[in-house]
């Protein structure tokens, strides 16, 4: 019997779970769930006879790695910044590892001594990153090898959004369907990528205000804004010589306008506690940043402040989250990022009956007999209600499947790694295309090279 633990019963843990239990009777696996939280560990298992719902302080060193030695496999579904400390663990106990999460330097650090230990650590197999990941390398995989061609142009755009609903009245058309702070933190620091063979570069405070319109058929236009190092990826793809690499995050038409606000005065910065948080409201919140005169309104101030017209979509938006409202925001203390984030959950927390949708696209332009040809790649997944979302499908199904391949003997990698090799993506890509979430390509020609 395989003995799987998982670290953290979060919403984005649901699908993985669920797969893992219902796979658990037929494969022979037991499977415990671990969280601070005991109900929401025993949420997710409920009455298995193959699962297990146990507390965990991760902090406690002796609490983690008893539950690591008695198990074969681990999953961290926990804040990234816990999985060095359980990757450590599972080096010292042998153990293998999964997360969903981007490889960290000191994780990277780690991959000879996996490698020694014919471990494998695997991560970034979620969402993004994970399916993009695999989605991009099974195309230029195709491009590069079975076509022998030079790509000359890659973007990646995914967006974690809500399902078009006609009855809803949110104008952002956005809510929150994974970690909030991620989202309020977003884009912080310089963009780089590279457009036309020139390296190019993006200051925060510029960010919102230079956006791509994606137009995807049957499901409307988008904007895209810049994520913030693609770069990065010129080595994980060997992408190194491509003359255009520019990945980035989706959101509904309108957003990174109204975002920009909060960007310009500040009140995305976590850099700084505020004074007199507690009995805060939220609109002493937004006019903390603006000029003093007791003759303006709040309104007032800020249309002038930022160019803004005072009956225009961008002033409507904030009205709708409540942001003029002499409500109190309800914390204690707080940076900025904090507060706004606090004030953002009142209106942006999904309701039960709502719908998440998660879409991601693809680019790719590669030269054929002194043709340019693109090929286009979509994918468009909407989630059941609040609990069995997009998002957590979408993280937690490709990791599952992953494990599952694992423990199958059916993955011959080892040390740390991303799921970007035909033994990881060819069936994944398959299994989650089985489940209904597709792609679907298109190729055109662009132009013919004298």
């Amino acid at each position: 019997m395989e003995k799987i633990l998982v670290f953290g019963a979060g919403r984005s843990s649901n699908s993985l779970i669920k797969y893992l239990l219902d796979k658990a009777e037929s494969l022979d696996w037991q499977v415990t769930v671990a969280d601070y939280a005991l109900q929401l560990a025993e949420d997710k298992v409920k009455d298995s006879q193959r699962g297990q719902a146990v507390a965990v302080d991760i902090n406690s060193d002796q609490e983690r790695q008893d539950l690591i030695g008695q198990h074969d496999l681990i999953v961290s579904m926990l804040p990234a910044r816990f999985h060095p400390i359980v990757a450590e663990d599972c080096l010292k106990l042998e153990k293998h590892l999964f997360t969903a999460s981007y490889v960290s330097a000191d994780m990277k650090a780690l991959d000879a001594k996996a490698k020694e230990k014919n471990l494998l650590f695997l991560n970034e197999c979620g969402l993004d990153p994970g399916i993009d990941h695999m989605s991009a390398m099974k195309i230029i995989d195709h491009i590069r090898e079975d076509k022998g061609l030079e790509l000359t142009a890659f973007e990646s755009f995914t967006g974690g959004l809500l399902a078009p609903d006609d009855k809803d009245d949110n104008p952002w058309q956005y809510g929150f369907t994974w970690n909030p702070r991620n989202v309020v933190l977003a884009g912080q620091g310089t963009v780089k990528f590279i457009q036309e063979g020139r390296y190019k570069y993006i200051p925060y405070q510029k960010l919102f205000r230079r956006i791509e319109m994606i137009h995807i058929p049957g499901h409307g236009y988008f904007e895209g804004y810049a994520n913030r190092d693609s770069l990065m990826y010129l080595d994980v793809y060997k992408l190194r010589g491509i003359k255009t690499l520019y990945r980035g995050t989706l959101r509904r038409p309108g957003f990174c306008k109204a975002w920009d606000i909060f960007v310009q005065l500040g009140a995305t910065d976590d850099t700084y506690q505020m004074e007199g948080v507690e009995g805060m409201t939220h609109r002493q919140f937004i006019n903390s940043f603006l000029s003093f005169n007791p003759h303006d309104s709040v309104e007032l101030k800020l249309a002038h402040y930022l160019g803004l017209d005072l009956d225009g979509p961008e002033m409507h938006k904030l009205q709708w989250l409540g942001l003029f409202e002499e409500e109190e925001v309800g914390l204690l203390k707080g940076t900025p990022a904090q507060i706004l984030e606090h004030i953002l959950k009142k209106k942006w927390t999904i309701g039960a009956d709502k719908k998440d949708q998660i879409v991601m696209w693809h680019l790719f332009n590669y030269v054929e007999n002194g043709v340019t040809k693109q090929i286009r790649s979509a994918m468009v997944a909407t989630g059941e209600n609040a609990r069995e979302t997009a998002m957590s499908k979408t993280v937690g199904l490709p990791l599952a499947i992953a494990i599952r391949l694992f423990l199958e003997g059916k993955v011959e990698a080892r040390g740390v790694q991303i799921p970007i090799i035909p033994e990881l993506y060819n069936p994944i890509l398959e299994e989650l295309d089985q489940q209904g979430f597709q792609f679907i390509e298109e190729e055109v020609t662009l132009e013919e090279k004298d």
